[in-house]
């Protein structure tokens, strides 16, 4: 199975290749923070790292400053050319780092690569239009007693259903319109995070927030609402629905990163058992 290219998928590929201009040192080390925190290793020395739907390729280049060998692929082709305009700018010379598109459905293809130590997939998967079926294609690449570590968006009920259909009305609007409802459905929601930030003393002005988000993985707040206004598909998934199908395969959580109740990606490392 393959994921099939139609005028519905929202072309990630756009968005980080401008992402790419505001990459720098202080964004690379956040996503190298971000990766020794959640795998809870200082290196990765001698490991091999799989980087399934690499987009910008950010955070691949901090797999390769923490010492891993790289193999990065995404389906989309803007995508594959920012992760290589990142190599070459940063790491032009390391021939441990392999870029090329692919899909994560595309079984095929992912059997030819062998398995990994490490295998990664930040908010991706349940982008195919197919998750459950991309998640167990990722744990497929696994080694035994390697590290899988992904990151799904949380199942927030009717509130998901409520998001659903933001990102299909932006798919369906004129490509000029866009950033306009990327910019009005972000007030909205900026507006209500100032106005729960009043009565607990704090800063009611977004600045901090987004400042914290260029230090969290090395994201920018902009690009991260487009992102999350036009991205479709969208599937969602409470934790229970992917840590217990992972138990039964003989993967054990690691680590667990929740949005509690709110809105966005829980983020999961598990290791297969030996």
């Amino acid at each position: 199975m393959k994921a099939s290219r139609d005028d519905s998928r929202f072309e990630f590929g756009k968005n980080w290749t401008a992402f790419l201009k505001s990459v720098d040192e202080r964004r690379i080390e956040s996503s190298m923070e971000s990766l020794r925190s959640m795998l809870g290793r200082e290196r990765l020395d001698g490991k091999t790292f799989l980087d399934i739907g690499c987009g910008s390729g950010l955070s691949s280049l901090a797999a390769i400053r923490l010492n891993a060998t790289v193999h990065a692929f995404d389906f989309d082709n803007a995508s594959v050319a920012c992760a290589k305009e990142l190599k070459r700018r940063y790491a032009e010379e390391v021939i441990q780092w392999m870029i090329e598109q692919g899909s994560a459905l595309d079984q095929h293809y992912l059997q030819s690569l062998g398995q990994f130590d490490i295998v990664y997939s930040w908010g991706v998967l349940h982008h195919t239009g197919h998750m459950n079926r991309a998640i167990e294609l990722a744990t497929d690449r696994v080694r035994k007693g390697g590290l899988l570590f992904i990151a799904i968006y949380h199942d927030q009920g009717s509130a998901s259903r409520r998001w659903a259909m933001v990102k299909r009305i932006y798919q369906r609007l004129p490509a000029i319109l866009r950033p306009a409802w990327v910019a009005a459905i972000a007030s909205i929601y900026e507006a209500k995070f100032a106005m729960a930030r009043l009565p607990r003393g704090q800063n009611p002005l977004p600045f901090a927030d987004w400042k914290n988000k260029a230090s969290d993985r090395g994201m920018s707040a902009w690009y991260d609402w487009v992102d999350w206004v036009g991205g479709w598909p969208f599937e969602v998934a409470s934790p229970d629905n992917i840590i217990n199908p992972l138990a039964d395969k003989g993967f054990g959580l690691v680590r667990l990163k929740t949005v509690g109740n709110g809105w966005g990606c829980n983020e999961y490392v598990f290791q297969r058992e030996q």
